[in-house]
């Protein structure tokens, strides 16, 4: 055998020894409407062995899904939930503890994505993570135009516009369209008033957008605006069913469930070659 063949032979044993002993670590997420099933990411180390570390004491068990907003997310993980009364206000609970922030860009908000809960950014600037509040991504499905809308400079022209008394009947249909509380007619109104807007004030109100992001945006759909603003330490890639049906709940005023969404959560450690046999799933 020659030199170059004994190489080559060489590095794909280091390859296929590499696959072979890559691992992960599940977390199965159990209610009474069925389980999710997501992998942790190893580049958000802090939130992983924080997440494994509260799941193995069983600080997770009989905790409720207490805010859930259909559209955008289920929210679990607080403490005080366990035995709260019906009604009773939630979501201030936690370990005692924050987590620093652990944004990696490359994993974004699409539908399914395990993401740490937080105050918001004038009480927390530097976007620590509460110890033990996540929430699971429901979001919807956008088209490209809505993707590639830059929010913050849409919003800025959008304040032009409505500078001009002229355009005080676009103003009250919009405002009408957000006091009905009707979603989808509040955004239809919204995004029509683009040609408008740019028209009238040349400003420029897009975004560049990634492939990978429009793709699953325009496909499964995910909340966007949650990007580089919270840490995203997993994904479900098992039981997506069990988010819509949480989401389809009947909720109170404060958004938690009138029916409690208690959960449990295990987590485990696989190889690459179980979590293909079991969910189907390719490690990244």
């Amino acid at each position: 055998m020659s030199r170059i063949s004994i190489i080559t032979l060489l590095v794909c044993c280091i390859i296929v020894a590499s696959c072979a002993q890559k691992r992960a670590t599940i977390a199965t997420i159990k209610t009474n409407y069925g389980d999710m099933v997501a992998v942790l990411y190893d580049e958000t180390p802090k939130h992983k062995e924080n997440f494994i570390k509260l799941a193995k004491s069983h600080y997770f068990d009989s905790t409720l899904f207490h805010r859930v907003i259909k559209g955008f997310m289920i929210q679990g993980g607080d403490p005080d939930s366990k035995k709260a009364a019906p009604g009773a206000p939630l979501g201030h609970g936690g370990p005692g503890y924050t987590i620093d922030a652990e944004i990696v860009p490359k994993y974004f908000h699409d539908k399914g994505t395990l993401s740490a809960a937080r105050l918001s950014d004038i009480q927390n600037p530097k976007k620590a993570s509460n110890g033990s509040q996540f929430f699971i991504v429901q979001g919807r499905v956008m088209d490209t135009e809505e993707m590639t809308l830059d929010q913050v400079k849409y919003d800025q022209a959008l304040r032009k516009f409505f500078d001009n008394p002229a355009n005080k009947g676009a103003f009250d249909s919009l405002g009408a369209a957000y006091q009905s509380g009707n979603e989808e007619q509040f955004r239809t109104l919204f995004l029509a008033l683009k040609p408008r807007v740019v028209k009238e004030t040349g400003m420029d109100v897009t975004q560049t957008v990634a492939p990978e992001k429009l793709k699953a945006y325009s496909t499964v759909g995910g909340a966007p605006m949650l990007d580089g603003n919270y840490s995203a330490f997993g994904k479900v890639i098992k039981g997506l069913e069990v988010i819509d049906k949480i989401a389809d709940i009947q909720r109170d005023a404060a958004e938690r469930p009138t029916t409690d969404v208690r959960m449990s959560v295990s987590v485990e450690e696989l190889s690459a070659k179980e979590i293909r046999k079991r969910y189907g799933y390719e490690l990244p």
